[in-house]
């Protein structure tokens, strides 16, 4: 019996945190929810007594590395990652070494996620040639490829020209694609260290500007509303950013945003340790900020949580701070941090969470199979999670190749107990299965 056509039984858990149901789940896809399942012949039963179930959840922006950086992460140990910290979907950024600029390059990408089997990889392409800025990507040819390229990024840059944006925005039109823009202005923010405010001014970093995601907000979503095309917007970070997208999308325009997990819960006066795994772009903000974003995910303005699971090599990280890598991991914390600033704080109940970690970044990357209900008939995509375990952050027993979390020696809520994709177990008792 194959590991696909295994029946699992799973009882007791709490679909969406709701009361305690068997689930079933029959070749890769869930069968029956109620009280009382019987187990038939030959099936696996598992113990969830006290677990929420919750769809397998969607990373919209993850850096794997590979091709080209392998000594921070490969495509095998980030989505180990992402498979214990309960997805079952990531979309891979395009800044890797060659470029995922062309059909070749996403391809070999997608097979790599295929043959991983952890989880599903959705390669992102990028906007520019080389991520140079000057020229498209061949969108088209990617989109054509059996990756099946829908969204279009230059993450870790910013499509700063607005032609070039214009054109890329018009572009995707054609086959319902989605430009995911890091909203950078680089003029704004040439040498800067970190949050331009009160801290920065204190501790003598050159600062980045609030303006300078917010411009560029304001810019794209009138360049989307003006050619009525679609536009994510990546890692929102301030308050000001969220005033905009409220605007945008009172507008009706084809707006959506995501909020990263470290942005919902840090601040930057963390930076006063001068220790670089604070170090990331957007930068950590202020409490003001961070209050904000977490009253706009309640409210749907930002749309979902993404990751921007960033590792990094020790060398690149671990030396002074001008001069180290931007980024932090965050697969294999995503959930706690949610149930830490969100839930625990009362703004979400797991049925929201559902919706901003699995349905809504589905929708947004165009991925069919995933971020569907728990129901009868559906894809068993799915996730058990203890909300009553309380844990140490301890990077150094994380999947991923790097260990630059900012979240290391914080105490956490929640314990990611089991990922199914399309019911196969990828994590078992909190391991890899």
């Amino acid at each position: 019996m194959t590991a696909e056509s295994t029946t699992w039984v799973i009882r007791g858990a709490r679909p969406l945190g709701g009361e305690p149901a068997d689930i079933t789940v029959t070749g890769g896809t869930v069968t029956e929810i109620g009280p009382g399942a019987a187990a038939p012949p030959g099936a696996q039963v598992l113990d969830a007594s006290g677990l929420i179930a919750l769809p397998g959840l969607v990373d919209l922006h993850t850096h794997l590395r590979e091709p080209g950086r392998e000594d921070a992460e490969t495509i095998e140990t980030g989505t180990l990652a992402a498979a214990l910290g309960g997805f079952t979907a990531v979309h891979a950024m395009a800044n890797t070494d060659p470029v995922a600029d062309t059909a070749g390059v996403t391809e070999q990408i997608w097979r790599l996620g295929r043959a991983a089997g952890h989880c599903d990889v959705q390669p992102v392409g990028a906007v520019t040639v080389g991520l140079a800025g000057s020229r498209l990507a061949e969108f088209g040819a990617m989109a054509d490829s059996a990756a099946r390229v829908r969204v279009f990024s230059d993450d870790g840059r910013c499509v700063s020209d607005a032609v070039l944006m214009r054109r890329a925005l018009e572009y995707v039109k054609a086959f319902d694609g989605v430009i995911a823009q890091h909203a950078q202005e680089p003029r704004l923010t040439e040498d800067a260290q970190m949050n331009e405010g009160v801290a920065s001014g204190r501790l003598g970093l050159a600062g980045w500007p609030a303006v300078a995601e917010e411009a560029v907000i304001a810019r794209d979503c009138l360049l989307a509303a003006h050619v009525d095309s679609t536009l994510h917007i990546c890692h929102v970070s301030t308050a000001g950013s969220v005033e905009i997208i409220r605007w945008a999308k009172s507008k009706g325009w084809r707006v959506t945003a995501e909020v990263t997990p470290h942005h919902l819960l840090l601040t930057d006066d963390l930076v006063a340790t001068y220790d670089p795994v604070y170090k990331v772009n957007p930068p950590l903000r202020t409490a003001s900020d961070v209050a904000a974003l977490r009253e706009a995910l309640a409210d749907g303005t930002i749309d979902c949580v993404a990751t921007d699971h960033a590792p990094h090599p020790v060398e690149d990280k671990e030396t002074e701070w001008a001069v180290a890598a931007h980024g932090m991991t965050g697969l294999e914390t995503a959930l706690r941090v949610v149930q830490e600033a969100i839930v625990d704080t009362g703004l979400l109940g797991w049925a929201q969470v559902a919706d901003r970690m699995s349905a809504r970044p589905a929708a947004i990357g165009r991925l069919a199979g995933q971020g569907r209900p728990l129901a009868p008939g559906e894809p068993a995509n799915l996730v058990l999670y203890n909300p009553a375990a309380r844990e140490v952050v301890d990077p150094a027993r994380h999947a991923s190749r790097s260990r630059n979390s900012p979240f290391a020696g914080m105490t956490l809520p929640g314990q990611v107990v089991a990922t199914f994709l399309r019911g196969r177990p990828t994590v078992l008792d909190g391991k890899p299965a």
